[in-house]
């Protein structure tokens, strides 16, 4: 691979996927202001053969439709895409990759430890300490609930929505019900202890915790929505790690507000960073700052993946994640 290939990585990257790009191109990394400024990508179009975005990344039009545009290739850095217009980068002839796979068991382990955390008050029995709070163990302080033999609900059963299955059944004998677009094997559905339903509003009103794992983007815009939110049972608790946008934040902080659902674990947000204001008033949701893949190992893969991607399709090769 010659080192005339230019390539722009977005944000900072754990140092051993930025060194592993380095083998095989000249990189630059752009350090801040974050997310990148758009005269940045007006500059960077013109200048980089190759961008690898991020999720905090929302690409102007000229991304598409710049003229002279020498960038070839949107590799980004994360499985998520929904802030890629793919239409118009089909159009243009800007080829795009993203990043399945490698962050599987990372995000699924967060989407366990919120529904852990928002259940038994962790989070908030941590404050109450350090707030001189605590004045001593009493049989009623701080109850939750228990985890053991409750029934969850998976909204989307692809990769991560089955190693949330696989925890929560094996490892808490939690039984599993999800609803999913397509059909599932049922051999592999009951391996993981778990049941596909027909309808998002079954899963709902079946599970005593509700984990979503679906893809962001139109078709699932405010997915749980009042509605929704009113089917589930006034003692359950949604768990998302999947993107801010599928859960109307409003209508999640009404039914907070009001108990019509026991609680929250998020940690992803319509408007990231911003968090809507509703949400930080409230005690009976934990909120988490988009840590679903933030492990060295899990961030350092993803480098890995665009790499990968991007010597295939320099290579003149259809690379392995092209969406």
């Amino acid at each position: 691979m010659t080192s005339k290939i230019r390539v722009l990585i977005t944000t900072p990257w754990p140092q051993g996927a930025v060194d592993a790009m380095r083998e095989h191109f000249a990189v630059e990394v752009h350090e801040g202001p974050l997310p990148m400024p758009a005269e940045k990508w007006h500059a960077a179009l013109q200048d980089f053969d190759a961008i690898a975005p991020t999720v905090i990344d929302r690409l102007p039009p000229a991304a598409f439709q710049a003229e002279g545009r020498r960038t070839r290739i949107l590799g980004n850095f994360g499985v998520g895409y929904n802030h890629i217009d793919i239409d118009a980068a089909r159009a243009s002839g800007l080829a795009v990759t993203n990043t399945p796979g490698v962050l599987t068991d990372a995000t699924a382990d967060q989407a366990m430890g919120l529904l852990l955390a928002v259940a038994r008050g962790i989070s908030l029995g941590d404050w109450h300490i350090r707030d001189g709070q605590w004045t001593g163990w009493n049989p009623t302080d701080r109850l939750g609930t228990q985890v053991a033999g409750k029934t969850l609900g998976i909204i989307g059963f692809g990769r991560i929505g089955q190693a949330m299955a696989r925890r929560a059944h094996h490892g808490f004998g939690m039984p599993v019900v999800f609803f999913n677009r397509s059909r599932i094997d049922p051999a592999l559905a009951a391996s993981l202890g778990a049941q596909q339903l027909d309808t998002v509003e079954a899963v709902l009103e079946a599970s005593d915790f509700v984990s979503l794992h679906c893809p962001g983007g139109a078709e699932t815009r405010h997915l749980i929505n009042a509605e929704r939110l009113k089917r589930m049972k006034p003692t359950a608790f949604l768990i998302n790690t999947a993107r801010g946008d599928v859960v109307d934040e409003a209508a999640l902080v009404d039914a907070l507000q009001a108990w019509t659902i026991a609680g929250a674990g998020l940690d992803v947000f319509t408007e990231e960073p911003k968090v809507h204001p509703g949400l930080l008033a409230l005690t009976n949701c934990v909120l988490n700052p988009h840590l679903g893949s933030a492990t060295i190992e899990t961030r350092t893969a993803m480098g890995l993946k665009v790499v990968e991607n991007l010597v295939a399709f320099f290579d003149g090769k259809t690379p392995p994640d092209q969406l």
